[in-house]
Order: C-alpha cells, then sequence, then structure tokens
C-alpha cells in the first residue's frame, strides 16, 4: 500500500516476493499495489506509480503490507481508517521504515513491540508511549505484526516473511539473486560503527578502513598513522578530533561489530569469533561487548537464536 509521498525504495520488497515465486518455480505470492484513490500515485521523488484502488472493505487476504516515507507526518486517517477495518482479515500486516505510524495511529501496535527508522524513534516514543520501539533493530515480528528499520531494512523483512512461508532454501536464494546477505537477523543493530565515528578526512577514513580489513591482527597505532600517511602525534590529535574516540576505542568498536555480524550469521563458537575478530581471548571480548552494548556475547547470541526461531 502506498501514498503521496511514499518511499521508492518501500516498492523493494515487491522484488523480493517476485524473485520468490521465480525460485520456487511457481506463483507463491500475487502482488497488487493498492493506494487510497487509485491511479497514479506521486512518490517523494517526483515520479508517479500506477496502482489500483482500495476497496472499502477486503476479503480475505495474506499479507498487508503499507510502505514508508522520508518524512513523518500525521498519518493519512483514510489509510488508518481502512487498516482498522481490515488489519484482522489479513494473516499478517507489516510495516516499513516510518510506517509504522499508521499501524500505531490504526491500534495494530499497542501493547506490542515495533521498530522504525532510527531518526523518528524518538518521535514515536512522544507519540505513542503504549508502543514499546525498539530503534535498533532491523525488524520485529510480534505475533501478527512487522515492522522494520529504514531503508533497506524493508528488504530484510520481507526476505524474513519468504523464510517463513517457504523455507531457508527459498529465502537464501532470493538473498543471493538480489546480492544482499541472507539474512540479517532482526536483532542487529540499524547502526554501522564507520558510519558513526564519521570521519571527515580521506586520511582518517583511510585508516578505519585499514582497520576494518585486518581486524585479525594485532594492529597498534603506529599502522594506523602510517596507513593515514600522517605522523604519531598528528594522527592522534586529529582522529580525536574529528571522530571524538581514540584509535584503540575505534578499534574495539569495530570488533565488536564484526563479531557480533558473526554471531548472527554463522554457527562459530565464541572462541572462534573472539580469534577471528582480532579479542584472542573470550573474556577480552566479553568486556568489550560490555562495554559497547552493554550486554555480554552470550545475551546477544541468545536473542538472536530467540529470533531465529521465531521466524
Amino acid at each position: 500500500m502506498i501514498y503521496p509521498g511514499f518511499q521508492v525504495l518501500s516498492l523493494s520488497v515487491s522484488t523480493v516476493f517476485e524473485l520468490a515465486n521465480q525460485s520456487a518455480g511457481y506463483d507463491a505470492y500475487r502482488v497488487t499495489l493498492y493506494s487510497i484513490s487509485g491511479g497514479l500515485v506521486r512518490s517523494s521523488l517526483g515520479f508517479s506509480i500506477q496502482t489500483d484502488r482500495l476497496p472499502k472493505k477486503m476479503g480475505r487476504v495474506d499479507t498487508i503490507i503499507v510502505a514508508g516515507n522520508t518524512d513523518f507526518r500525521s498519518a493519512e486517517q483514510t489509510l488508518v481508517k481502512f487498516l482498522r477495518v481490515n488489519a484482522a482479515a489479513a494473516r499478517r500486516v507489516a510495516g516499513t521504515c516510518t510506517a509504522a505510524r499508521f499501524l500505531a495511529e490504526a491500534g495494530l501496535l499497542n501493547g506490542r513491540r515495533a521498530t522504525t527508522h532510527w531518526f523518528y524513534a524518538g518521535e514515536f516514543r512522544r507519540l505513542h508511549p503504549e508502543v514499546t520501539i525498539e530503534e535498533d533493530r532491523i525488524f520485529i515480528e510480534d505475533g501478527p505484526v512487522w515492522t522494520s528499520a529504514g531503508m533497506t531494512a524493508g528488504i530484510d523483512l520481507a526476505i524474513a516473511l519468504v523464510e517463513k512461508d517457504l523455507g531457508p532454501a527459498i529465502a537464501r536464494l532470493v538473498a543471493k539473486k538480489m546480492v544482499v546477505y541472507h539474512r540479517r537477523a532482526g536483532g542487529q543493530s540499524q547502526h554501522s560503527v564507520l558510519l558513526e565515528l564519521s570521519p571527515k578526512s580521506d586520511r582518517i577514513q583511510r585508516a578505519l578502513t585499514f582497520a576494518k580489513a585486518n581486524l585479525r591482527k594485532i594492529l597498534s597505532v603506529d599502522q594506523f598513522a602510517e596507513a593515514a600517511s600522517l605522523s604519531l602525534r598528528q594522527f592522534n590529535r586529529l582522529f580525536r578530533k574529528e571522530t571524538g574516540s581514540s584509535p584503540a576505542q575505534a578499534l574495539e568498536r569495530l570488533r565488536a561489530e564484526a563479531a557480533r555480524l558473526m554471531m548472527e550469521s554463522g554457527s562459530h563458537s565464541m572462541d572462534e569469533i573472539a580469534q577471528e575478530t582480532g579479542f584472542g581471548q573470550r573474556e577480552r571480548m566479553r568486556r568489550a561487548f560490555l562495554r559497547v552494548f552493554g550486554q555480554s556475547p552470550l545475551a546477544i547470541r541468545r536473542i538472536t537464536r530467540a529470533q531465529i526461531v521465531s521466524i
């Protein structure tokens, strides 16, 4: 379901179902693009997409997915009313990115957990205290209601839906065809350490890229400085100025992020993960996780496994 000002990337979820049909060898899904009035609907980018008109009352339907946008304006009341009337007829309802607000306005998220684009999470929490918003999640399934973080996270949600319907082999093939991870777990963070550090100069960016490519090795600040083509003194001053962090702190965060990704995307042992990400010892990794994530590796692994079982 789309509406004026919808974000074009939201339509990428339809490609997941198209490729699922192709991969399965039969039409497991039939996708229809609806809007309130039907006809051409203008996107946030300016061009328009042809849609079918939403019926006032929809018969039995499998899945309703509402597209997000790049704003957090008040929900369109006609769409909200439609969801109130028709959501119960669907096996499940999903909202990608900011579309979680439509679901909240319709009362579908009352007492439930949900996620949305991290940028709007604070405002969402203020407007809808009845919803438990977890902004540091890629997607969340709570009963028949699914929500995702912003932008490409809608693809992760759609692949998870396919996995639940058609099994992991088909979902894995869809992800491979789309050249995306199969699959980012719902509990994976929306944030990237490199994005959060946000270096302003190419030299500091080069140093961080070098570090990320060599996490398994023992790295010194001298090697950081050499990668940045700076003296040690210049590097330390510039690094802290641009990132607000010391090189050692940044390296720890990069290693913790890599370790968490290994936990969420595979079945490696804790010792293997500690070795592969440069911590060396499980205890060093545990202390780093507590500093970076506020949780131990074992706690994060339990959460991830519980989410995978529920999908």
